[in-house]
């Protein structure tokens, strides 16, 4: 097989891998929460099945095994030869967690496994066995009920409802090539391909139990397949797999005595809804393809480069038709330049889209997470997730992740109470996390929030000054909110200050390194005794961003407007000095006033108005006020690196080419605060 071929089905494998395991892991959380239900089951069951024919596909005999016996369990339950219990719904994690190990494992390459399913595999099979509720004769007849011919109950029933749902229903027979190799990964392959048109409802002879004897002299399969499909498009799919010799196909047709018996059945199953119908329908029609990374990541470069030269062209668009205002040749240029940058905002807009993931991916490792974290912690946590569907760059997806685990494992080890203690304080038993996304113009605002203890200022004031975080004459001027900041301070996350203050401050000040890296802000809301609420906001994208452009001393700088906080014009005398140092009130607190004029050694301008224009930039936690001498309004730039050729400045975090041609700096504010020492 050719090697490229080969490394591409892997790709496909592993991200389809992926996606089935992040299936299991809601729908097993869904069971053990909103107790046993159909529509729950047979999710499970498909994902599990699916990824039985994957890895059977793939040669992967670990993973093959294991989920051919989650499967056996699964299809128990959902015949309701078994009932879903605590042990079970255990049991389903533990195999989840070995399912992701072995993943792993076949993503790095490992030659053999090292992660032992033998034992799992057995416990398996003894809870199917020995479940308290059903006793060990129901066994054969379980395994009895799972090879079931063409044409039984069973099938039939299923063929009726997928008749119903206005399905046709496809006899497909198919022939191998006398010298087909691996006859058995053949047959996974083209039910994987009769998967994607449809629903199989039944093969013949069942692949799971296809033993190696019978494999090798394997030559026919059948296969009843519900699709909307024609019969030609499905007949041609099949004849495109290698070492099909032939195959036919046919609408189903049941016998007489079959369909009476059929009839019978169906009078006193449970009739489907229409809601589930149409969902089921939109799942079908939902079609998606899967792209290489470095494909996007070139692409958005190259609509990078359109967008600058789109603000270069209406820029020289715009003073043609200032220098030759009656030349109709520099009016129909105008009209070429305007038409051509509403295709490239367009174009730009639909590459971002493209890039765009919903956080839905980031936010669905949380419930199994904060599960664990209270069954270990004897809590009970009552977890609400909102805006699933907000979009962010993937980029941005994945920077955030450790940030929010840093901030959620420490909102339900410390931040929400023992469940003793809650009762004690009149508060309910059952702690409440929510954690939320949302869109505010172009950035991404996400929050954690619980409604425990809160932070303690004092505490944490007392905590900073004996480890010698804070001087004596910091710790008497800290304001209480001020004093909730220092929990992002380096060397604040210590053993003892976990109990000493409220146990917040456990690996914070990574959460800000990492939000800081994003351009991005962070605020603590806190009320003793009632909880605490961290409001994270982020930009969109960091590939091209909305930036602010301002002047000092006639050069131009821009700011991301995702760390600007507020813009405000006041008197210049309202900038006042305090040991030296300048600051200026807004909104009643007390900010440091940086010029950035001095630390580029740009000459500082008279101010001849009788207003100073003052941006409030914050990066995680921290504002601070900057004097500039002329805003430009807002734009968006591309961010470009300043190259291997430029060593790493703190305050610079990129650069862009604006519409003169003129390179400008991007401001790294987070950089600045380093740089000046007032923050």
């Amino acid at each position: 097989m050719d090697s490229s071929y080969l490394s591409e089905l892997t790709g496909v494998f592993i991200d389809e891998v992926e996606d089935q395991l992040q299936t299991m892991d809601q729908e097993i959380l869904k069971l053990e929460q909103a107790g046993e239900s159909e529509e729950t089951i047979q999710s499970l069951f498909r994902a599990v099945h699916t990824l039985k024919g994957s890895s059977a596909a793939m040669g992967f005999e670990e993973m093959k095994q294991l989920t051919h016996e989650m499967e056996h369990i699964l299809d128990q339950v959902r015949n309701h030869r078994l009932r879903v219990t605590k042990t079970m719904i255990n049991l389903l994690f533990k195999c989840l967690d070995h399912l992701r190990m072995l993943k792993e494992e076949f993503v790095a390459g490992a030659c053999i496994s090292s992660t032992e399913i033998s034992p799992l595999v057995n416990e398996l099979q003894r809870f199917a066995v020995d479940s308290e509720d059903h006793p060990a004769e129901r066994k054969e007849a379980v395994h009895e009920s799972r090879s079931l011919s063409i044409g039984s109950l069973e099938v039939l029933l299923k063929v009726q409802e997928a008749q119903e749902q206005g399905l046709r229903v496809l006899d497909i027979h198919v022939w191998l090539v006398p010298d087909c190799p691996m006859k058995s990964a053949r047959a996974w392959i083209i039910l994987n391909q009769l998967d994607s048109w449809g629903d199989v409802l039944q093969t013949v002879p069942s692949l799971e139990d296809l033993g190696e004897e019978e494999a090798s002299s394997l030559e026919e399969l059948q296969f009843l397949l519900a699709c909307r499909a024609e019969t030609s498009l499905v007949k041609g799919a099949l004849l495109s797999i290698m070492d099909i010799a032939d195959a036919e196909i046919a609408l189903f047709t049941p016998k007489e005595e079959s369909q009476s018996e059929t009839a019978a059945a169906a009078s006193v199953m449970p009739k489907r809804t229409e809601k589930q119908t149409a969902i089921e329908e939109g799942k079908r029609k939902t079609q998606t393809i899967r792209v290489d990374v470095e494909r996007l990541e070139l692409l958005m470069n190259l609509v990078g480069e359109l967008v600058i030269d789109q603000t270069r062209i209406s820029q020289v668009g715009n003073v043609l038709h200032h220098r030759y205002t009656s030349d109709e040749n520099v009016d129909e240029l105008g009209q070429i330049s305007d038409h051509v940058s509403r295709v490239i905002g367009e174009l730009q807009e639909s590459v971002m889209k493209v890039r765009m993931l919903p956080i839905e991916q980031l936010f669905n490792r949380f419930p199994r997470m904060i599960r664990d974290l209270a069954q270990s912690l004897n809590k009970e946590i009552d977890l609400s997730i909102e805006g699933r569907e907000t979009e962010l760059d993937r980029t941005v997806i994945e920077e955030i992740g450790d940030p929010l685990i840093h901030l959620i494992r420490n909102a339900v080890d410390h931040g929400i109470e023992p469940m003793e203690e809650r009762k004690r304080t009149g508060k309910p038993p059952k702690g409440q996390l929510r954690i939320t996304a949302a869109h505010e113009e172009n950035l991404v605002v996400i929050t954690v929030e619980d409604d425990g203890a809160g932070i303690d200022p004092d505490k944490i004031r007392r905590s900073a000054l004996s480890k010698g975080i804070i001087s004596e004459e910091e710790y008497k001027k800290l304001s209480d909110q001020e004093a909730i900041y220092l929990i992002f301070r380096p060397g604040f996350s210590t053993a003892s200050s976990v109990s000493d203050v409220s146990g917040r401050g456990v690996g914070m000040d990574i959460v800000r390194n990492h939000i800081e890296k994003l351009n991005g802000v962070i605020d603590i809301e806190t009320k003793l005794g009632e909880g605490t609420r961290f409001k994270i906001k982020l930009p969109l994208t960091l590939a091209i961003i909305t930036g602010l452009l301002i002047k000092l001393n006639g050069r131009t700088f821009i700011l991301p407007m995702s760390s600007v906080v507020e813009i405000v014009r006041m008197p210049p005398e309202a900038i006042q000095t305090i040991k030296g140092d300048s600051v200026v009130v807004i909104r009643e607190r007390v900010l440091p006033v940086v010029w950035l004029h001095d630390y580029f050694h740009i000459p500082r301008m008279r101010q001849k108005k009788k207003q100073q224009p003052i941006v409030v930039v914050g990066t995680a936690e921290k504002r601070i006020a900057l004097v500039v001498d002329e805003l430009m309004g807002n734009q968006e730039i591309v961010v470009k690196s300043l190259g291997a050729y430029v060593c790493k400045i703190d305050c610079i975090s990129g650069a862009t080419i604006l519409g003169d041609g003129r390179v400008a700096l991007i401001l790294e504010v987070a950089g600045i605060g380093k740089m000046t020492h007032r923050v």
